[in-house]
């Protein structure tokens, strides 16, 4: 890849990245994607083209509205970075069509992760038709529709049965029905082996981040973490090295 090249992927991914900024504020408040336009959330002012440029804008602007001077949270350059990177590494790693799976995977994970890690919930309008799409992307390119159809119903069931199990021993909910519909979603675009190893990495994550918060006394053993973003890294990992990571610990036992 060209560096020409590679300079404008990045800046569609960062653009990219701005409109996927809209769906975390919007959708966990129900509000249309297309109206009104990108506004203030403090003064309500209507934001200038030339204060949307991803990234550019928010540092010229030094973080803060131009009409009111309210702060605009950091989140904002730093989704449009991470979406850059994540156009640039998949234009790297995957050839076409299997790059417009990977890359609707992605952006659908980017959303998924902050939208739990801020509001502990996992929007259906992301999850449901992304379980369809992976499955119907399944019949022209890996995994294949029956291991996305195995990754469907085990990554669902799986953590449907875990969590009912937690309800009926300790009678409180344990797992929520959106991580549920999520690692069906993995499933069903990364297939049944991937989906496996991004339950096992989710898990490890959030373990250690569940023990970390303990030990810093930032919580206790019944703090609910935010597993759909533990999921969300972990799908992250799977679908760029999953298979080398499968191959590697395949190698032990060869």
């Amino acid at each position: 890849m060209s560096a020409a090249l590679a300079i404008y992927v990045t800046m569609l991914g960062t653009a990219v990245g701005s409109f996927l900024n809209v769906c975390i504020h919007r959708l966990p408040l129900g509000l249309s994607l297309a109206w009104p336009a990108s506004h203030c959330p403090s003064c309500r002012a209507p934001v200038k083209p030339y204060d949307n440029v991803p990234i550019v804008s928010y540092l010229w602007l030094r973080g803060r509205c131009r009409n009111c001077k309210a702060p605009i949270s950091i989140k904002y350059p730093i989704v449009e970075l991470v979406t850059g990177a994540m156009f640039l590494g998949a234009f790297l790693l995957f050839d076409s069509p299997e790059l417009i799976q990977r890359l609707l995977f992605g952006c659908a994970m980017v959303v998924l992760f902050v939208v739990d890690l801020e509001h502990r919930i996992l929007p259906d309008v992301i999850t449901l038709p992304g379980i369809v799409i992976g499955f119907l992307f399944s019949f022209f390119m890996p995994p294949g529709w029956v291991d996305s159809l195995i990754g469907i119903v085990v990554g669902g069931g799986s953590l449907w049965l875990v969590g009912e199990i937690y309800f009926r021993v300790r009678h409180e909910e344990g797992m929520g029905f959106g991580d549920v519909k999520m690692l069906a979603m993995i499933g069903a675009f990364l297939g049944w082996k991937l989906m496996l190893l991004t339950l096992i990495l989710s898990s490890f994550i959030g373990s250690i981040v569940g023990v970390t918060m303990i030990a810093l006394h930032r919580g206790d053993m019944k703090y609910a973490l935010p597993f759909g973003t533990f999921l969300a890294l972990g799908a992250i990992a799977a679908s760029t090295a999953g298979r080398l990571i499968i191959d590697w610990y395949a190698s032990f036992y060869a």
